[in-house]
C-alpha cells in the first residue's frame, strides 16, 4: 500500500502510516478511529500538535529550565524501564525447569469443584413451593424459570453459568454445592428471596497433567523466575552503589 503524502506543517510530511501508528498505539480504542471519518480526525490532530510543535521550537521552550528539568525526569523513567526490560529479556527457562515448577507448585494448578447451575427467584416460600409443584408435574424448569422468575436470567431459561465454590451467597453457595446433576432443590431461602435450583451438571476438582498446563506453567515459572532475577540485582546493585535509608 502507497504510504502517501496526507499533508505537510511547516516542511514536515505527515504520512498515512502516520494514522496507522496512531490507531495501533490506542489500542482497542483503535478501532473507533478506522474509517475515512475518523481517520480524518486523527489527522486533525496530529496536524494540531505539529503546529504546537513548531511554535515551541521557535519560542526556544526547550532552552527553558522548568522544560529541561521535565525532560530529565521522562529521562530517568524511560531509562529505569529500559534498564528493566533488558533485565527480563536475558531471563530464559528450560523445559527441565518448567516441568519442576509445575510439581513443585502442583496446587496452583489445580482446578476447582465448578458448578453449573440455574435457577428461579420468587418472593416468598409458598410461591416457590407451587412452582416446585408444577415443576414435578411435569412443567419444563426452563419454561418455568421464564414464566415465573424474578432474575434477569430468566431470559435464559435461570441458567447462571458454571461457577466455583464462595462465587454465590452462602445460602445459595451450601446448597447447590451439595446436591447432583439434574438434582431440584427445595426452596433455598437468601437475602434476594427464594431460590429453586436445579444444577445442571457438576465439574470435579482435578490436578491436571502437566502437558495440559505446558504454556500456562512455563508462563508462572518465567514470572517467578524474573522476579528473583530482579530481587538479586537489587542486592548487587546496594552493594555497588551506596544506599542510606533515613527513618
Amino acid at each position: 500500500m502507497e504510504n502517501k503524502v496526507l499533508a505537510t506543517v511547516d516542511g514536515r510530511e505527515i504520512k498515512q502510516s502516520d494514522i496507522y501508528s496512531l490507531i495501533q498505539s490506542l489500542g482497542e480504542r483503535g478501532a473507533l478511529f478506522n474509517n475515512p471519518q475518523g481517520q480524518k480526525q486523527l489527522l486533525d490532530e496530529i496536524i494540531a500538535q505539529e503546529l504546537l510543535y513548531s511554535e515551541a521550537i521557535e519560542k526556544d521552550f526547550e532552552s527553558e529550565e522548568s522544560f529541561i528539568t521535565v525532560l530529565n525526569e521522562m529521562k530517568k523513567s524511560l531509562l529505569i524501564q529500559y534498564a528493566a526490560k533488558k533485565l527480563m529479556a536475558s531471563v530464559s527457562v528450560t523445559d527441565e525447569e518448567v516441568e519442576e515448577f509445575f510439581n513443585d507448585n502442583i496446587s496452583m494448578f489445580s482446578q476447582a469443584k465448578t458448578v453449573s447451575a440455574s435457577h428461579i427467584l420468587v418472593d416468598s416460600e409458598e410461591e416457590a413451593n407451587k412452582i416446585l409443584e408444577e415443576i414435578n408435574n411435569s412443567l419444563d424448569f426452563a419454561q418455568a424459570a421464564h414464566k415465573y422468575s424474578s432474575c434477569p436470567s430468566k431470559e435464559k431459561g435461570g441458567a447462571l453459568g458454571e461457577f466455583s465454590q464462595g462465587q454465590m451467597v452462602p445460602e445459595f453457595d451450601e446448597a447447590v454445592f451439595s446436591m447432583q446433576p439434574g438434582e431440584i432443590s427445595k426452596p433455598v431461602k437468601t437475602q434476594f428471596g427464594y431460590h429453586i435450583i436445579k444444577v445442571d451438571q457438576v465439574n470435579e476438582a482435578k490436578i491436571p497433567s502437566f502437558e495440559e498446563v505446558k504454556d500456562e506453567a512455563k508462563n508462572q515459572c518465567l514470572m517467578y523466575k524474573q522476579q528473583q532475577v530482579y530481587l538479586k540485582k537489587q542486592e548487587e546493585l546496594k552493594e555497588k552503589y551506596p544506599v542510606t535509608i533515613n527513618n
